[in-house]
């Protein structure tokens, strides 16, 4: 017998979102669930909705906000859709918003590490961010 689980899937607290443009458009990415911490980015069980990634190695990692980081994490590349859940520890595909319009002000890691949009031009995405 298969192991089966049920779950309740939702879209979460999109209220980030600054228009429709780029939602059906939203490309997938695998998520490194070891680059993120249980208490900090995911303490609900769930990455939210609207949470910035980046991508280093070919996977997605939590987007850094440090200017000049050498990592490849402070290079956005774009947010999480809606909400994901965190299931152990496997890395699982992700929606991607890459382009569209944004409220910086809302974005779901504003309480949690200080989100910030980025200012040089190398480390933005074609989001615009009001």
């Amino acid at each position: 017998m298969p192991k089966l689980r049920s779950e309740t899937i939702g879209t979460g607290d999109q209220s980030w979102l600054g228009s429709t443009h780029g939602l059906r458009n939203a490309r997938t990415e695998v998520l490194d669930i070891s680059t993120f911490t249980a208490g900090t980015h995911y303490p609900n069980g769930y990455i939210p909705s609207g949470f910035p990634v980046a991508i280093v190695g070919g996977m997605l990692v939590p987007y850094d906000v440090t200017v000049g980081t050498v990592t490849g994490a402070g290079i956005l590349a774009g947010h999480v859709l809606t909400d994901q859940q965190v299931v152990g520890t496997t890395d699982f595909a992700v929606p991607v918003l890459d382009h569209g319009r944004v409220k910086a002000a809302k974005v779901a890691t504003l309480a949690l590490t200080g989100f910030v949009k980025p200012i040089a031009a190398k480390s933005a995405t074609t989001i615009v961010y009001i």
